[in-house]
């Protein structure tokens, strides 16, 4: 029979919807039984892809044996963490604080009926083994422990909520430095690998918001970045088939991943692999944005337009079974050239690399697999099309792994920018109307009276939106109005920043606080600035606000931004490259953005815009202005002429209407500061 999770809208929820388990949703129903009883809460946190929660859901979740133990002792609530992060956030500090280890998924939280963690670890067996506990055994012991030493937890209670207070504190707000951007830099040098790509050993992970301000640096900073789009690229972290990134690789090199592919990396990785296209014009990236987006737009979006959340890791129950090879799958698929030319390219003379399988990853650059095998550089390409094309189609036939189909506000922000800035990048108009459908969906579906919610599913949107949602929404936004301008985005962009300084701006320190002042009473309110595999919401709302101050001349919006790097002036100093985002901020605050404004005839003033997009120009924002645009702001205004005009201006310094492109390009390309990195 259900359980009480039949009802709600995440994937994760409704996969325990029929274990024996008497699971409750996080809720006010849940916490009051559990005060009514007077029994402890096993809060279990995870996520639809995440392979360590199928494996303890089998195991433990789903044996009435367990579930039985679990439902006599404990009052039991699931959590998805991608529609609660702010829970996950809490629980897994605590945990850390508890176990003084990193946390994980699935996080099993032992807390009060007041919502405070006593007891925490992650993964646990039904039985001991891997140097942990069983779980009914621990369950057991953590209930007697409940009852009959409730003074011991109760003073651990108070030294943990001291902690978390604590953590939660900020220093007085700081001058700002500039030197602080040069030291991000050399602290991530210090820990790049200059033989794989990368930072650190394994596992490794793409670490986007580390390479985009990379990207932005001087020629050793870029160099980091780039060599390191290069090396993932080639990796096994790359679907080399289907497209799309997977999470991370569980090896220092790249080439074995950890199967899922989540929605918040592959958008993230479009703009950063738009960025190295421009920078360098290499083919290999511009393929990974082209198949990228093809598996987003394909595998990933929604009737709606907005994008799902991830791919499982799993398929008939097996990690990676989706994705690997056996050697004569492949010689029965392919022609003799066909699975020579593989052969060469991905190594499959060597030996399986998972689990009596084989991962694709390059071993042979492809002009040398050709060369090697006599084949001519134009029919090469045409061989290799035709391989890959075959490798599809038979991979389209097996079961595929699970979708988490439910829609997350911020994730597909981080989406909507990527392509966005793919589709200036390359040229693809496509590419930016999937944005524009994206943008539209949330705009209709998740901003309802002023307010954005954080999640939908089959027609129901819910959940008050937290600090990411709006930041990186409004990051989004400010591409989108680039890539193809919109006077209904601006609205909405200046709409949400005005909501951002609402209902999350911190006014007596600065910076934002990670859930609204109308979010419900939780045991710590987090606040922070460290980049993740996401980026820090105070980092992306900082960046984002200043740039819509400039356009804009909003002094409300500057002066956020500007507040919230002084009072993460001293975290930034202390630990530059935990926090780039910031550092990236803080960059365009000293050197604030160049605004280029064009106007004129569409067909004139469509062809200066391509020549700009095609180019680098960092730190310099492009608005083009259509014809049919009225009531815009006066700060972004110009007057229709006769041919296209450029209005560009730096800071508080603008020049004069400029109607000539060589003239613009002089002015535009000629004054770009030396970077800090």
């Amino acid at each position: 029979m259900p359980n009480r999770l039949i009802t709600e809208t995440s994937p994760y929820l409704l996969q325990h919807a029929n274990n024996p388990v008497d699971w409750h949703p996080w809720g006010e129903r849940a916490l009051t039984l559990a005060r009514e009883l007077d029994k402890p809460i096993l809060l279990s946190i995870g996520y639809s892809a995440c392979h360590w929660c199928h494996v303890m859901a089998h195991e433990s979740f789903e044996n009435p044996a367990t579930a039985a133990v679990m439902n006599e002792l404990f009052v039991n609530i699931k959590v998805d963490r991608e529609e609660r992060p702010d829970l996950d956030q809490i629980y897994q500090h605590a945990h850390a604080i508890l176990s003084r280890r990193s946390g994980g998924w699935p996080l099993t939280m032992i807390l009060t009926p007041d919502q405070v963690p006593f007891f925490g670890g992650t993964y646990f067996p039904p039985t001991q083994r891997y140097g942990l506990p069983g779980f009914t055994d621990m369950l057991r012991q953590i209930a007697t422990a409940w009852h009959e030493r409730r003074s011991e937890i109760d003073a651990q209670n108070v030294s943990v909520l001291a902690i978390l207070e604590k953590t939660t504190r900020q220093d007085a707000p700081a001058e700002l430095d500039g030197a602080v951007v040069t030291a991000a830099a050399s602290h991530l040098a210090e820990m790049f690998d200059p033989v794989h790509g990368g930072f650190g050993g394994a596992p490794k992970f793409p670490n986007p918001a580390d390479l985009a301000l990379l990207l932005h640096g001087g020629q050793n900073a870029r160099h980091m970045a780039l060599f390191t789009l290069s090396k993932m690229a080639d990796g096994g972290i790359y679907d080399h088939v289907g497209g799309g990134f997977c999470r991370y690789s569980v090896d220092d090199h790249w080439e074995i991943p950890h199967f899922e592919k989540m929605l918040y990396d592959n958008g993230q990785l479009l703009g950063l692999y738009s960025d190295a296209w421009m920078q360098t014009g290499e083919a290999q990236y511009r393929e990974v944005l082209e198949q990228t987006v093809d598996w987003l737009t394909r595998e990933m979006q929604s009737a709606d337009g907005a994008f799902h959340s991830s791919l499982d890791a799993d398929s008939e129950g097996e990690e990676g079974r989706f994705y690997v090879w056996q050697r004569h799958e492949l010689q029965q698929l392919l022609s003799t050239q066909e699975y020579a030319l593989l052969r060469h390219r991905y190594g499959l003379d060597n030996a399986p690399n998972f689990e009596h399988a084989w991962h694709l990853h390059v071993t042979c650059d492809i002009d040398a697999a050709a060369q090697k095998l006599g084949i001519s550089l134009p029919d090469v390409a045409e061989v290799w099309e035709s391989a890959q094309q075959k490798l599809r189609q038979a991979r389209d036939l097996r079961i595929r792994p699970g979708r988490d189909d439910k829609l997350l506000t911020s994730w597909n922000a981080l989406t909507i920018a990527g392509l966005a800035r793919a589709g200036r990048a390359l040229g693809h108009p496509e590419w930016i109307l999937a944005a524009r459908q994206a943008v539209d969906f949330i705009h209709e579906h998740l901003w309802q009276d002023g307010h954005l919610l954080a999640t939908a599913k089959d027609g129901k949107a819910h959940l008050n939106a937290y600090l990411d949602d709006h930041a990186f929404l409004l990051q989004a936004l400010l591409e989108l109005l680039q890539a193809d301008f919109r006077k209904s985005d601006l609205d909405f962009a200046m709409a949400l920043a005005d909501a951002l300084l609402a209902r999350f701006q911190d006014p007596a320190v600065g910076g934002f606080f990670f859930t609204s002042h109308d979010h419900e009473q939780l045991i710590q309110r987090p606040k922070s600035a460290h980049d993740n595999a996401t980026p820090s919401g105070n980092g992306i709302a900082t960046f984002a606000l200043q740039r819509l101050g400039h356009l804009l001349g909003e002094a409300r919006y500057l002066k956020a931004a500007e507040n919230t790097l002084r009072a993460f002036a001293d975290t930034m100093r202390r630990n530059p490259a935990a926090c780039p985002s910031l550092v990236m901020a803080l960059d365009e605050y000293l050197t604030p953005p160049t605004v280029l404004i064009l106007r004129g005839p569409e067909k004139e003033m469509a062809d200066w815009k391509a020549r700009l997009d095609r180019r680098w120009l960092p730190g310099t924002l492009v608005l083009a202005l259509p014809e049919s645009a009225i009531n815009l702001p006066q700060a972004i205004d110009r007057p229709l002429q006769v041919h296209v005009n450029a209005w560009l201006c730096r800071g508080v310094e603008c020049l004069q209407a400029i109607d000539q492109w060589e003239v613009l390009l002089e002015k535009l390309l000629g004054k770009h500061p030396e970077s800090r990195l």
